[in-house]
């Protein structure tokens, strides 16, 4: 009898952990069905996608409101898929909103929940631990301070380890990478990393084009490399372009490779969210920002419980990078912030062995066999 297994993922780093997820199970059980919502990677690893993440994916608090006809279409659609081919175990990766709900129907079906790649309840609104207590047979956390916060929340919880520390690898050397790009590996090169999802890129990347412009004046020689993810239109990147920004210094704008950008590059300036870790496994310094519309930030800030919003920054357990979040995310301070990186080799080594703490914290490799080892577990009755 095949096993399957229905899996929901709604962004692209998501998908990214979902495709690694999928190998594994299936080199772990070749004939697994593991059908559900995802990406190209989910895809590409084999994954039997009912709908596709882009489908869904938000950001902030009030955004997915303008959605919500679509994001019920697309829930209407995964639960039909579930009631032709009942699965094993469900298996939420992230992606609260829209994930819970999920969940609550699947136990509601006798369907065992497994929460990968957990929602960040510690960071705000701590009462969804009830929630999660509620639905999740266990958690599965990449991130080692969060095991103890979800046991003490009375939650059956397993810390795996990041994925990233396997799937974070630039294929090429830094000379290698950027004399492919017609860079000069003996320039200053900094990283431009606006984020996944359209709204963060529109939001975010014409403040970085402006940073990029007051570097380009203080650091001559400096050249700039652009991480465009592959689901995102080219047209978004229209400010890039617009800027005049290559008249005073060299950029190129790399498509679907973000771990090349970064294992090249000196300084990073990027959104906050999953490229810093990766950022950090590169041994990469880095400026984090980042903007949402201001009802969501007035109506986020409350709920907030942590100080700081860069992973990186929560892991170390301290400010190790800069953080320009909202009205502090200005073209000056990035700028600033980037310049001194790039020209002060005391801060930069600093923060480099602040980034090396952070790698250690994370655990070794084999998170996602780990993790698919678990899952398979619940979805045979072992555990």
């Amino acid at each position: 009898m095949t096993l399957r297994v229905f899996l929901s993922c709604g962004e692209a780093s998501g998908d990214l952990y979902a495709g690694a997820l999928v190998r594994e199970m299936r080199a772990l059980v070749p004939d697994i069905d593991v059908f559900g919502l995802g990406g190209r990677e989910f895809n590409r690893a084999g994954g039997r996608t009912i709908a596709d993440c882009e489908e869904v994916t938000t950001t902030g608090l009030t955004e997915p409101l303008a959605r919500l006809p679509q994001l019920l279409a697309v829930k209407r659609r995964l639960i039909e898929a579930v009631a032709a081919t009942p699965p094993a175990v469900f298996v939420p990766i992230d992606f609260w909103g829209f994930n819970y709900r999920l969940a609550r129907a699947m136990k509601t079906r006798g369907v065992a929940v497994a929460y990968y790649i957990s929602p960040q309840l510690w960071a705000s609104r701590p009462w969804r631990m009830k929630s999660m207590r509620g639905i999740a047979r266990r958690v599965l956390v990449i991130f080692p301070f969060e095991e103890a916060i979800y046991r003490k929340g009375g939650v059956p919880v397993e810390f795996v380890g990041h994925p990233l520390v396997d799937l974070a690898a630039g294929a090429k050397s830094r000379q290698e990478f950027l004399e492919i790009q017609g860079l000069s590996p003996s320039a200053p090169t900094v990283a431009v990393l606006p984020g996944s999802r359209p709204s963060e890129v529109t939001r975010i990347l014409p403040d970085l084009v402006a940073a990029a412009a007051l570097i380009g004046a203080r650091v001559p020689s400096v050249q700039f490399v652009v991480a465009r993810a592959p689901n995102l239109d080219a047209g978004l990147f229209e400010p890039l372009r617009a800027s005049g920004l290559d008249r005073f210094a060299r950029v190129r704008v790399v498509e679907g490779d973000s771990d090349g950008v970064l294992a090249a590059s000196d300084v990073a300036i990027l959104a906050s969210g999953t490229a810093t870790v990766q950022a950090a496994l590169h041994d990469t310094p880095m400026v984090i920002v980042y903007r949402v519309s201001p009802w969501t930030y007035r109506l986020g800030r409350r709920l907030v419980t942590v100080d700081t919003f860069g992973m990186v920054n929560l892991i170390a357990g301290q400010k190790i990078v800069p953080e320009l979040i909202q009205d502090a995310f200005t073209p000056e301070a990035v700028a600033a912030e980037a310049v001194s990186m790039l020209t002060d080799t005391a801060r930069a080594a600093q923060i480099r062995e602040g980034l090396r703490d952070v790698r250690r914290k994370l655990g070794g490799g084999g998170a996602s066999r780990r993790a698919a080892k678990a899952i398979l577990s619940i979805a045979n009755g072992t555990t």
